[in-house]
C-alpha cells in the first residue's frame, strides 16, 4: 500500500511529510519533505498553545494548517514521482495546542482532554486523498491518555527476539518505547520522559531575541558548562517518579517552565548546556526507573527526531547511558527526521483497514481502539 504521513510536533518548527510503501511491518520511504512554518504562523501557533487566546484565532488556524499541510504533502508526492491519486490513505497528526492526558476537575467531573488542530476535510479536499486525522481522542475515550501513540509503530519496526531495545524520539518532548527481547504488545512500556528540544529551543529564542529558534548542532551548548545541581533539582519533580502511563507537553515545559529556568541566573551558554543535559538525564532516569535500566540496561537505544542533530545532546545521552549502544534510527532504514511522519502513515493504514493501533500498556486505555477520523475527498 502507498500511504502518506504528516507530522507537526510540539517544537512548532514545521511540517514533515512522507510518502511510504507499506508491506506488513516493512516500510520503504519513497520521499520525505520538511517545510518550516512561516515565522508569523509559528508565532500564531505559540499564541494559542496552552495560552489565553480568542476562539477566532484557533478556528482560523484550524483551517489554515491543512492548506500548508497539503502543500508539504504534494511536494513529497512530487519528489516520490507519485500521483496523489495513487496514495491509498494519508495520516495527519495535526498540531497539538493542548494536551492533558491525566483527568482534571471540570465543572464537577474529572476530564482528560487533548486538542490537535488542522481540519482533515480540508486536507482531503486539497489533496484528493482519504485522510485519517484526530488520532488521540479514541484512546482517551477508552480511558487512556491519548499518548504516546507511536509505540505501536516502534513495536512493528524495532522489536527483536533476542535484543532488548529502547526507541527514543526527541522532538519538542522526548518519549521512549521499551521493547524487551521477544516482547508481546502487552509487554511494551512507553511514556514521555520529559522535555526534548523544547526547553533548549525556548532558551535559544530568548537569548538571541528570536534570531535563533534552536541550537544548531548543539554548538551553543558545547560552549557552556553543565550545572549538575540544577539538573538534580529539576529531576526532583514528581513527574519523573510517577509510574507510566504518563505524558507531558508544553503545559509542563512551556513559558512557565522557561521563566523558572531563567530564574537560576545562568550565563546563556551554561543555561543551554544545562537544559540539554536535563533532557538526557530525564531520558536516562526514565529508562533506569521503568525499563530495567539499572539492573538490565537495554542493549540498544535507537534515537530519532530533531534531537539527533544536536551533537552535544547526543554526547550527553551516551554519557548517561554508558552500557547501551546509542544509535540513530537510520541504521534500521528509518530517517530520524521522518520517523514520526512515517508513524502516522502506518497508524492511518491501520485505521483505514479497521484495526486498533493503540497499545493499552502504553496509554493506559481499557481496551484497544481504532484511532482517528476518516475524511474522504
Amino acid at each position: 500500500m502507498l500511504a502518506g504521513g504528516i507530522m507537526s510536533g510540539t517544537s512548532l518548527d514545521g511540517i514533515d511529510a512522507v510518502v511510504v510503501q507499506l508491506e506488513g511491518a516493512r516500510v520503504q520511504t519513497l520521499a520525505f519533505h520538511s517545510a518550516p512554518y512561516p515565522p508569523e504562523v509559528r508565532q500564531a501557533l505559540l499564541a494559542v498553545s496552552n495560552a489565553e487566546t480568542h476562539t477566532r484565532e484557533i478556528a482560523r488556524l484550524h483551517f489554515l494548517l491543512p492548506e500548508l499541510y497539503a502543500g508539504a504533502f504534494l511536494e513529497a508526492c512530487r519528489k516520490a514521482r507519485v500521483k496523489p491519486a495513487q496514495i491509498a490513505v494519508l495520516g495527519c497528526h495535526g498540531q497539538t495546542i493542548y494536551h492533558e492526558g491525566q483527568p482534571a476537575p471540570c465543572y464537577g467531573r474529572r476530564i482528560a482532554s487533548t486538542l490537535q488542530i488542522g481540519d482533515g476535510n480540508v486536507l482531503a479536499a486539497r489533496t484528493g486523498v482519504p485522510v485519517v486525522c484526530d488520532f488521540r481522542p479514541a484512546d482517551i475515550a477508552a480511558g487512556g491518555q491519548g499518548a504516546p501513540l507511536v509505540p505501536y509503530v516502534d513495536y512493528l519496526l524495532f522489536r527483536d527476539e533476542n535484543e532488548s531495545r529502547v526507541a527514543l524520539n526527541i522532538g519538542g518532548i522526548a518519549n521512549i518505547t521499551c521493547l524487551p527481547a521477544g516482547c508481546r504488545p502487552e509487554d511494551v512500556v512507553a511514556f514521555d520522559t520529559g522535555p526534548g528540544n523544547m526547553v533548549v529551543d525556548q532558551l535559544m529564542a530568548h537569548f538571541t531575541a528570536g534570531r535563533e529558534s534552536f541550537d544548531r548542532g548543539g554548538a551553543f551548548a558545547a560552549q557552556g558548562a553543565v550545572h549538575p545541581e540544577i539538573v538534580e533539582q529539576l529531576l526532583e519533580d514528581e513527574y519523573f517518579a510517577r509510574r507510566p502511563p504518563k505524558s507531558c507537553g508544553r503545559e509542563q515545559y512551556g513559558a512557565d517552565f522557561l521563566r523558572r529556568f531563567l530564574s537560576f541566573g545562568l550565563p546563556p551558554e551554561d543555561a543551554v548546556a544545562t537544559a540539554a543535559y536535563f533532557t538526557a538525564a530525564a531520558v536516562a532516569e526514565g529508562i533506569a526507573r521503568f525499563a530495567g535500566g539499572e539492573d538490565a540496561p537495554p542493549a540498544r537505544v535507537i534515537v530519532s527526531g530533531g534531537g539527533v542533530h544536536n551533537r552535544t545532546l547526543m554526547r550527553f545521552l551516551r554519557a548517561e547511558l554508558p552500557e547501551s549502544d546509542v544509535v540513530r534510527s537510520e541504521i534500521f532504514g528509518i530517517d530520524p527526521d521522518a520517523k514520526e511522519a512515517i508513524a502516522f502513515a502506518v497508524l492511518a493504514r491501520e485505521t483505514f483497514e479497521g484495526r486498533p493501533a493503540n497499545l493499552p500498556s502504553a496509554t493506559g486505555a481499557r481496551r484497544p481502539a481504532v484511532l482517528g477520523k476518516l475524511c474522504r475527498p
